[in-house]
């Protein structure tokens, strides 16, 4: 290889790790951004409770069940056009909602958002590979996860300060700009790549959205509805069955979008479950803490965000000990006692709400919970993907990210349904007694993501089983 054609493909691979930082920022951004603006999205739209959740879990569910199909998509198609199309999708998607004139446009225009997410995070991934070698691969791939951790802290507080400074609407107009400009770039800098042509599981994908839509339509218009009513019962069953056949169809599909041979793995398993408990739980919380300190305590939209700081800033500090601990510890132990704290520090909060609760004493559970999230997060991921070959760490990754953020729209429908059964909007005090409970049945999750944490095997076992999958 000549001087130019090398500084060429690092001048490419640089481009490559740029543009799918920013693109994949904008994603992660857009899954919280919009926690402390639902205070203002509630008000100009004059919207329910039961909207304000689908406006999260809209983006969420089209995001989850779509990603295992974004990427094969890619693979098949290329990665660089699909990529490009997921972005351009996204762009106008976000132009769609902030261009919404009732709940019902926004949660619509919130799904073809989390349609283009689908495309865009998993082929950011692909694209990188492809265009790192081997050993630059891992240092690209840190960069990349940094800057889109950092969505995770910046996007209350930049929620906050657009909700509260201009107008709710300009959370999505920011997309525009930078969305136009990295799809530009990309055109002209990243360079196109494809992945095995395998089939797509159309009859997984069907069967997975219709589960999880009719599974968290039930619990959301339950309280309602009533909970004994047709609509709510017969959409739980049609959920309930759905997820069955979809399980009997993954077992003996050639293509499986999820192949149920790996959950033969104890610590995938385990793992996974830890996954999706972890983020009912705080997706729960993310979605209704904002909205405590705004209407039960008065803050405006800019110091809710700020308020959550002490609990999202935790990533940084805690995750690398976190990730430095695992091969001397092993998973388990991070994982039960990450969680074991976030359930502390969100029952801390459940038992001493109250709309006069001083900030101060807020602070320490926070902490406290992000501490524990940032520790156990890392750990429940590496023991997923060290219980596979490494010929299926794609799909293994693909699986663990799809059951999460499916964790996340479940929590959010669980915890909605049981500030519905005992609090309202109507005051800060209606508000303070349907928030607590719902802190409470976080907590209570926090506690079954540990307990599913302890079926994790032990250090020793890990690695003998490590030793085995990589033979």
């Amino acid at each position: 290889m000549t001087e130019g054609s090398t500084k060429a493909s690092v001048n490419t691979s640089r481009w490559v790790l740029a543009l799918t930082s920013v693109a994949s920022f904008m994603v992660a951004l857009d899954a919280l951004v919009v926690t402390t603006a639902l205070t203002t999205i509630r008000l100009d739209l004059n919207a329910s409770v039961e909207a304000l959740e689908w406006t999260v879990n809209a983006y969420g569910l089209t995001f989850a069940v779509l990603l295992l199909t974004g990427a094969a998509l890619g693979d098949r198609f290329g990665r660089k056009r699909l990529f490009a199309t997921g972005l351009a999708l996204f762009i106008a998607a976000s132009a769609a909602c902030a261009l919404s004139r009732n709940a019902a446009a926004l949660i619509a225009a919130r799904a073809a958002q989390g349609v283009g997410a689908a495309l865009i995070m998993p082929l950011a991934m692909a694209l990188l590979s492809a265009a790192f070698p081997r050993e630059q691969r891992a240092k690209a791939l840190g960069i990349f996860g940094s800057i889109t951790g950092l969505a995770l802290i910046a996007g209350p507080v930049v929620g906050g300060a657009i909700a509260g400074g201009l107008a709710w609407q300009w959370i999505f107009w920011v997309n525009l700009p930078i969305g136009l400009v990295a799809l530009l770039l990309v055109s002209r800098h990243i360079e196109e790549s494809h992945g095995a042509d395998t089939k797509l599981d159309i009859t997984g994908l069907v069967l997975a959205t219709g589960a999880a839509l009719a599974l968290v339509w039930g619990l959301m218009h339950g309280n309602a509805a009533g909970w004994t009513s047709v609509e709510v019962l017969g959409t739980l069953t049609v959920g309930a069955l759905l997820a069955v056949v979809f399980v009997a169809h993954e077992s003996r599909a050639s293509a499986a979008m999820v192949p149920l041979r790996l959950f033969a793995s104890r610590s995938f398993a385990a793992g996974n479950a830890a996954g999706f408990a972890l983020y009912a739980s705080m997706y729960g919380v993310v979605f209704f803490l904002p909205q405590f300190l705004q209407a039960a305590q008065g803050n405006d939209a800019f110091g809710a965000g700020l308020r959550l700081l002490p609990w999202t800033a935790t990533l940084f500090i805690f995750a690398p000990i976190g990730g430095a601990l695992v091969n001397q510890v092993g998973e388990r132990a991070l994982v039960v006692l990450g969680l074991t704290l976030q359930a502390l520090g969100f029952a801390w909060i459940a038992l001493r709400a109250t709309p006069s609760l001083p900030y101060l004493e807020i602070v320490v559970p926070l902490i406290v919970s992000g501490a524990g999230v940032s520790i156990a997060m890392p750990a429940a991921q590496n023991a997923v993907l060290s219980a596979v070959a490494p010929a299926d760490i794609g799909k293994a990754s693909g699986i663990f990210n799809m059951l999460r953020y499916l964790g996340g729209a479940f929590g959010v429908a669980l915890l909605g349904a049981v500030f519905a059964a005992y609090g309202s909007f109507a005051s800060a005090n209606a508000f303070t007694s349907g928030f607590a409970p719902a802190m409470g049945l976080s907590a209570a999750l926090s506690v079954l993501a540990a307990l599913a944490g302890t079926r994790l095997p032990g250090r020793r076992k890990l690695a003998t089983a490590q030793a085995g999958v990589t033979t």
